[in-house]
């Protein structure tokens, strides 16, 4: 038990990076480029955590806390959710909820610290966030419900149980909604096309970027962490969804999650090198779809039980 606990939290705090090395040598491999190393989000993280930080005489301690809560809740969240067995650190019987609550307090806090900027530009971002993350939350509470129902708790642990009694993969018709709509959550979640372009270098189009541009040196390191780290925790959920952790968890459990992570992140290096970022009218209905079709999932559930 203490050793699947121990190899939860290394894998937690290890992996999320080489996520990120990942989805941009798939993009590189199809765009014909050899592109930056595999582990070059290690390189950059390191470097930034050795520079400096400049901090506005405008700013309040709520532009210093947003990058660290934004870190501290993602890696709650990941401490939370059951990685490589049945069973999680800080597991408990409603730790469902505790999961979205502890996601929207980190963007709650990636919001306050653009607006605590005074930019014009970084509010903008801010109040994209918030608008697009109206749109995005409903469709994740809906996917966490079709796992709710079949459990009949609002706990991980039941959840995941109730998932391994269930045909593996994308046989049963409610958790393929659920995993189709997770994969559009983690999109818009961690600000990837076609919602949004962590690349992109203009002001007007940016949304999350925007309200990280008065960031710098450890701070914009921890906000690249607890991106990666967002990342990984919500790509694991929907990697449990398709295939749920072992009971005994343990190196099987890890080679599982691990190797569901890459093939996520070189879905969503696809994803992004196939599509073109969405107008930004277009990004609400693209979020209202993934809700529409976790809803038509979760009523589904619920009539084939109460038939």
């Amino acid at each position: 038990m203490a050793m699947e606990l121990a190899l939860h939290v290394v894998v937690l705090l290890t992996t999320p990076l080489l996520l990120l090395g990942v989805i941009q040598k798939t993009k590189a491999w199809f765009a014909g480029r050899s592109g930056p190393p595999l582990l070059q989000p290690y390189f950059d993280f390191w470097k930034l955590l050795h520079k400096g930080a400049v901090y506005s005489r405008t700013t309040t301690w709520l532009f210093r806390a947003g990058p660290i809560v934004g870190v501290a809740t993602a890696l709650c969240a990941g401490l939370v959710l059951p990685l490589i067995g049945a069973r999680s650190p800080l597991g408990f019987s409603g730790d469902i909820i505790l999961f979205a609550y502890l996601l929207g307090l980190g963007r709650f806090f990636a919001m306050s610290a653009a607006l605590d900027t005074g930019s014009s530009f970084e509010g903008m971002g801010a109040s994209r966030e918030a608008a697009f993350s109206a749109f995005a939350e409903p469709a994740l509470l809906l996917c966490l419900a079709i796992l709710c129902v079949p459990a009949r708790s609002v706990g991980f642990a039941d959840a995941f149980a109730a998932l391994r009694s269930a045909p593996p993969g994308f046989s049963h018709p409610t958790y393929l909604a659920a995993a189709l709509g997770l994969f559009a959550v983690l999109l818009a979640e961690n600000s990837r096309i076609p919602v949004d372009d962590p690349n992109t270098h203009l002001e007007l189009t940016m949304i999350h970027e925007v309200m990280v541009l008065d960031h710098g040196g450890p701070d914009l390191a921890f906000v690249l962490y607890g991106s990666a780290m967002k990342l990984f925790v919500v790509g694991a959920l929907l990697v449990h969804v398709i295939l749920p952790p072992p009971l005994e968890g343990g190196w099987e459990g890890a080679g599982v999650l691990v190797g569901g992570q890459l093939g996520l992140a070189i879905g969503v290096g696809c994803v992004e090198s196939m599509m073109a970022r969405l107008r930004l009218p277009r990004v609400p209905q693209f979020l209202v779809g993934a809700s529409v079709l976790a809803g038509v999932g979760l009523a589904a559930l619920l009539y084939r039980g109460t038939a």
